[in-house]
């Protein structure tokens, strides 16, 4: 990790004509190249937080504060500086298109490739996410795959443009265990491979602490504790961080990226 690529200062949202507050007076650096998981129950500001970073709030959503790009050096692209792995694949991509032509479109968009190129990297990149036969997948429509492999489509689809920052919102959440460590692994190698910046959204502070640098832990829209895994986990400064731990026993078991083989 070299430098800052966002620092978040009073970053604040609010929903609706009651301003129901998301995210309150938020002060975060992010450094390129880390990976960072956001850690906190429902309804605590992780997606708002990952929305607001990548540009995705809905309409009606009123911003605070503000938010520096020193990694980027330019305002930040929609759907070129950011990939977004969304919980639900079966939701985010689009069942009437195959997966190749899902995986070229932002290829084809953002890199100005053409469609024979474009499609040369969906079928690359569908090796990348360890698709079997990825030739084959190119053709297949998204209900054709089981939930893990939409998720690796989904992926793939998510790099497709060469962004600087991955976000993974609660991208394991719906997934088995085991796919889950899969899912974790492979997300720790592109984003190494790639030098990409990782935001690894979750409510499961065991799942991340195999994988990323850095922990954040929010509650109730407030940003209550942040830094390394290792000072987190043996040292926590809040009491609610103290309470995610002690509800996770199996901290102290060796993280379940380390059990799954490149």
């Amino acid at each position: 990790m070299s430098g800052v690529f966002c620092s978040l200062r009073q970053l604040s949202v609010t929903y609706g004509r009651n301003g129901a507050t998301a995210l309150a007076g938020v002060d975060l650096d992010i450094a390129a190249g880390e990976r960072l998981a956001i850690i906190g129950e429902s309804g605590s500001g992780k997606s708002t937080l990952a929305r607001a970073l990548a540009g995705l709030l809905p309409e009606g959503a009123t911003v605070g504060g503000e938010i520096f790009w020193p990694g980027l050096g330019h305002p930040p692209r929609p759907g070129r500086d950011f990939g977004f792995v969304f919980q639900d694949p079966g939701a985010s991509l689009n069942p009437v298109l195959t997966v190749g032509e899902q995986i070229a479109e932002g290829a084809r968009c953002h890199l100005g490739l053409s469609w024979k190129q474009a499609y040369i990297r969906a079928e690359e990149l569908l090796g990348r996410v360890r698709i079997a036969q990825p030739d084959k997948a190119m053709r297949a429509f998204p209900h054709q795959l089981s939930g893990g492999q939409r998720q690796r489509v989904a992926i793939a689809a998510a790099i497709a443009a060469k962004p600087a920052m991955l976000i993974a919102d609660e991208a394991t959440s719906a997934l088995d265990v085991v796919v889950q460590a899969e899912i974790v692994s492979l997300l720790d190698g592109l984003v190494r491979e790639d030098g990409m910046t990782l935001l690894f959204i979750t409510h499961d502070i065991a799942l991340a602490s195999g994988f990323v640098d850095r922990i954040a832990v929010f509650r109730e829209a407030r940003l209550v504790e942040v830094g390394p895994v290792r000072s987190v986990l043996s040292t926590p400064k809040s009491g609610y961080t103290a309470a995610l731990i002690a509800s996770h026993r199996d901290l102290a078991t060796p993280p379940l990226i380390a059990e799954v083989p490149s």
